[in-house]
């Protein structure tokens, strides 16, 4: 048994024991978004500095903590705010919440983000469909030993967003009567702002959106063999094409935007 599966069983088991049982879909909300997971029913809610192996959030806006439970119909295991490379852990402790779901039971995950805007047709509090990503990061946290219990060596990213879960997606943006753009997410580690040529950069590069979140935890979830949602909020434009970038702005935004992110994954759940 490796290390990792060692550490897996045991957060595992310490979970299952304050009572969650069988998990469909695996949920990580980033900055401003966690509010969904307080609409979760018959809700079990721990505290990620209770869980073995789990670090604690830094991040304003990122509650840290694990809400399992149902909503819209399946059990779902939340996560209240992520981990990030920029905060100074390695890229396996990042992703480690996304084996703990899969080796839960989990067979989706929907990863959820606030970003900036690359894509010039995109307006603060725009909703991004994603459709593919960049790894800007500089790392992969698949770098090292490989276990192949949990997933291949050279895992196909081929579609990391899994393609009938974007359609299903589509349609409950059409039911509900919300804009819903697509688009590409480009992954930087942060935790400045990309500059202004940077941006210039990624939309050259072929990026609608970027952020400091979502592409290893995507990337792990492909190697793990889980299907992946993932829906991005634009919460400012980046850098050169507005006057300046805050923190601030990102939470007002997904506050502003909160009922019809809440509305959209809901109603995408139901179908799924």
């Amino acid at each position: 048994m490796t290390k990792l599966s060692e550490m897996l069983q045991e957060t595992t088991q310490f979970i299952q024991s304050q009572g969650v049982e069988t998990v469909e879909f695996g949920m990580i909300l980033g900055s401003g978004l966690g509010e969904l997971a307080d609409e979760i029913e018959d809700a079990i809610v721990i505290p990620y500095d209770q869980i073995p192996f789990f670090p604690t959030s830094t991040v304003v806006g990122h509650a840290g903590q694990l809400v399992y439970g149902t909503l819209s119909g399946k059990k779902v295991l939340a996560m209240q705010g992520r981990f990030h490379f920029y905060e100074g852990h390695s890229m396996q402790t990042v992703t480690y919440p996304v084996r703990v779901m899969a080796a839960l039971g989990a067979h989706s995950v929907i990863v959820t983000n606030a970003c900036g805007g690359v894509n010039e047709s995109f307006v603060p509090g725009d909703l991004m469909l994603i459709t593919d990503h960049i790894n800007f990061t500089g790392q992969n946290p698949l770098i090292g030993p490989n276990d192949e219990t949990m997933g291949p060596r050279f895992p196909d990213m081929s579609e990391a967003y899994t393609t009938t879960y974007r359609r299903v997606a589509k349609e409950a943006a059409t039911k509900l009567g919300l804009t819903l753009k697509e688009g590409v997410y480009m992954g930087y580690s942060g935790p400045t702002y990309e500059t202004p040529a940077e941006i210039r950069m990624s939309r050259v590069m072929g990026a609608d959106a970027v952020g400091m979140s979502t592409v290893p935890e995507v990337i792990v979830a492909a190697h793990n063999g889980l299907k992946v949602l993932g829906i991005s909020c634009i919460t400012n434009l980046a850098a050169g094409m507005q006057a300046n970038l805050n923190h601030e702005e990102v939470v007002e935004t997904t506050e502003r935007v909160k009922q019809s992110f809440k509305s959209l994954i809901k109603e995408t759940l139901t179908s799924l």
